[in-house]
């Protein structure tokens, strides 16, 4: 398949290395850059801060494989075949990182893959099994699974700079995929006392009644009041089964007055939403703070060693995530929560300390990457390079492209829908359910109010909207039957 490809070779003085580091499940609102009154991320703060933060990049697919998929294709779910999680990856296809090795760069991947076939495209790789294991994980390699003693964080983390530390004559790119913050939150025992005492403000839809929202908002199943597990999702009284005897043991001494706290604040108050938001935010942010001391060893170790004035580092995570707001956890909807993502970068050629404001999308990476490295990705690449924004050139937005496909799985229960975001509006079409929601994100950010029948906006806006997605849906190559075009002529 290779054989058939053309793709540009720009000219390049030092063909840069390009490290990606990408969390699981990362949501902006925990992330300090981005203004979080939550946690304080120095790590990706520091990414952020020599180079340029992305405000509005959104994941198409909010969903763990589906998104990875893309991110290593540059093309929608449609296109590279990934539309859900039971699906399997098509290795035989292009990736960025296959470009990359052909054109002389030396390929590395680390940690989290979650694409059920092996990696391709790669000289090196160590990778979880499917989600993976917070304690003492194994990896798979080509030699085989490799048990390690640690937590998942720590070990991903080292595996990456032992890679780093070696001998490189090519310029280099290295994938590294941490499995944090993903659910069951399990934090490192270290970190078990940290914010054993903080408060954490509640968003302001987290006590809601969807009463705007549609239908399948009242039913999915992920409320932190009705749907956590208190065991194995807020670890009262809870102990991993693969801990060893000293994990165990501190497991157990840091958790025990916690876990008493938690039962007596529930006795007493009786709000279960309220409690068990409190215990969630504190596992959740132990695990991201796991993931961002993981970014600063990463840096230290660019700095120390020279590399840094040559090495791109581009932060990212497969897609946000819930944390309270609209009373959920998880992701899967387009509501900003959730589709919307951290993206920062750094590097040579990067502009210092800026910000974008226009949409982007994870298709945008592949394309990006490789105009860092001096390429030009092939025209099946469906994203743009990002590169003008990261000079600090203006552009104007794309707009921001969702479609949802996952069946019904019978625990989270979040409907199918294609969606479009522009600079101001956002139109979702729940196509199982026959639904709408338009909302105005200038007057309304955090999507409280469905305006799909305000008067107001039925006639020009909605129509321009629904035109748009019909016409985005087209130029990705979506034929969209699911949009019922028959009805929508009486719009």
């Amino acid at each position: 398949m290779m054989s058939t490809l053309t793709f540009a070779v720009m000219t390049l003085t030092v063909r840069p290395n390009i490290i990606v580091i990408l969390a699981d499940d990362h949501a902006r609102s925990a992330t300090s850059c981005y203004g979080s009154n939550l946690i304080q991320t120095p790590g990706i703060d520091r990414i952020a801060r020599q180079g340029v933060r992305f405000d509005r990049h959104y994941t198409s697919n909010p969903i763990c494989g589906p998104s990875r998929a893309s991110l290593l294709t540059g093309k929608y779910s449609h296109k590279n075949g990934f539309k859900d999680n039971d699906s399997k990856f098509d290795g035989s296809q292009v990736t960025f990182p296959k470009l990359l090795q052909s054109k002389g760069y030396e390929t590395s991947v680390i940690g989290k893959w979650h694409l059920v076939s092996e990696p391709t495209g790669f000289d090196h790789w160590e990778i979880l099994p499917g989600q993976g294991a917070y304690y003492n994980p194994e990896f798979i390699t080509p030699q085989g699974r490799q048990k390690n003693e640690g937590y998942v964080s720590e070990i991903t983390t080292t595996k990456a700079v032992s890679w780093l530390q070696r001998k490189h004559s090519k310029p280099y790119f290295l994938l590294i995929g941490h499995k944090a913050p993903h659910r069951s939150w399990i934090p490192s025992v270290d970190r078990i006392p940290l914010f054993e005492n903080r408060i954490f403000p509640e968003p302001v839809t987290l006590r809601t009644d969807h009463a705007t929202l549609t239908s399948g908002a009242k039913t999915v199943g992920m409320r932190v009041d009705a749907d956590m597990r208190p065991a194995e999702d807020l670890m009262v009284g809870f102990v991993p089964s693969a801990l060893t005897q000293t994990q165990r043991g501190a497991w157990q001494t840091g958790f025990s007055g916690q876990d008493e706290a938690y039962r007596s604040k529930l006795e007493k108050t009786g709000d279960l939403l309220g409690t068990n938001y409190q215990r969630y935010l504190q596992n959740y942010l132990r695990c991201v703070d796991s993931v961002d001391d993981g970014v600063v060893e990463v840096l230290d170790f660019l700095d120390n060693s020279g590399q840094s004035q040559n090495t791109i580092v581009i932060y990212a995570s497969d897609q946000g995530f819930f944390l309270g707001e609209n009373g959920w956890y998880d992701k899967r909807w387009f509501y900003e929560p959730s589709a919307g993502t951290p993206l920062v970068m750094c590097g040579p050629s990067i502009g210092r300390g800026k910000k974008v404001s226009t949409l982007t999308s994870n298709v945008d990476l592949a394309p990006t990457i490789l105009e860092l490295a001096g390429l030009r990705g092939p025209a099946e690449m469906q994203g743009s390079s990002l590169l003008p924004q990261l000079k600090g050139k203006k552009t104007n937005s794309i707009p921001a492209y969702g479609h949802f496909y996952e069946s019904n799985d019978g625990e989270h229960k979040v409907p199918k829908y294609i969606s479009l975001c522009t600079d101001r509006y956002k139109l979702i079409r729940y196509y199982e359910l026959a639904e709408w929601e338009l909302f105005d994100l200038e007057r309304d950010p955090n999507e409280r109010e469905n305006r799909w029948f305000d008067p107001e906006l039925s006639g020009t806006i909605r129509t321009e909207m629904v035109r748009k997605l019909l016409e985005r849906a087209r130029q990705v190559g979506e034929v969209p039957e699911i949009l019922d075009l028959f009805k929508l002529r009486k719009l």
